[in-house]
């Protein structure tokens, strides 16, 4: 048998297990007992205003504002990263790895609980303050080494050039060096914000007042209450709706990968 043949009948025999799985699946599932604990209707049509006009929108609001937050940190931070004052390059790198080393949670419980106790300090917003101001400190750690790698990644070249034409460092930096790199990081920034989308569920450990809930806080307290209450339809609901808000942005970084690898 030619290699090409075993690689035919190797690919074959995955989908026929892969149909086998999913049969078995069908055939053996309790879809009484799925309908009723994940997909009960009442807990779709008594919840969705709450969780679409809360829950949703809130968690848009806040993956917005942290992300911007983070952004505007991680410029910083990269030009300090890039200077020539080697005291600013130390706190630069200490900064990025000490936050990329340390769990999202853990910074949200230090910035709503350890700040305050031990300064008598609370961000503007209370609690959900402290936990977006929490967000924006990690995230602009790592969009740092994302702008990083986006600023190396421009051709030294039109520093050169511009530096030719009697364009000093910040200004090429800001006009030319930085335009081009955030083309390049465009596709990694949008997984950052995915992923930052995805982390405002740990806003749930500092406590949100009702009209600043978001959906897996929302969807927490609605399996304990409400239409759906003893169920698992809240949170089929907040997956769902994350999947909505995810699923086109992960598309358009693909897209925008694939844009960039025809350009090249």
């Amino acid at each position: 048998m030619t290699r090409s043949a075993r690689q035919r009948v190797l690919t074959l025999s995955l989908y026929v297990l892969f149909l086998a799985v999913v049969a078995t699946f069908v055939l053996l599932a309790d879809w009484e007992a799925i309908s009723r604990n994940f997909f009960l209707t009442a807990g779709f049509t008594g919840n969705w205003q709450d969780m679409v006009f809360v829950g949703a929108k809130n968690t848009i609001l806040y993956t917005i504002v942290a992300f911007v937050g983070g952004f505007v940190l991680a410029v910083f931070l990269v030009l300090m990263k890039l200077a020539p004052i080697a005291p600013f390059r130390w706190l630069a790198n200490g900064y990025i790895e000490l936050f990329r080393g340390l769990p999202a949670l853990v910074v949200i419980l230090f910035m709503a609980l350890g700040v305050p106790i031990a300064f008598g300090w609370r961000p503007p917003g209370g609690t959900v303050g402290a936990g977006l101001v929490a967000l924006m400190m990690v995230a602009g750690a790592y969009m740092a080494e994302t702008l990083r790698a986006g600023i190396e990644a421009v051709p030294k070249g039109q520093s050169e050039a511009a530096r030719s034409l009697g364009m000093n460092g910040s200004w090429t930096m800001a006009s030319i060096v930085m335009p081009q790199a955030l083309r390049i990081v465009i596709p990694p920034l949008t997984n950052e914000l995915v992923i930052l989308l995805k982390d405002t569920s740990l806003l749930f450990v500092v406590g949100l007042a009702a009209n600043q809930k978001e959906l897996t806080t929302m969807s927490r307290d609605f399996m304990s209450s409400g239409p759906s209450a003893g169920t698992a339809t809240s949170l089929m609901f907040a997956a769902l709706l994350y999947l909505a808000i995810t699923l086109p942005l992960t598309r358009l970084v693909a897209w925008m990968e694939s844009k960039q690898k025809r350009s090249r």
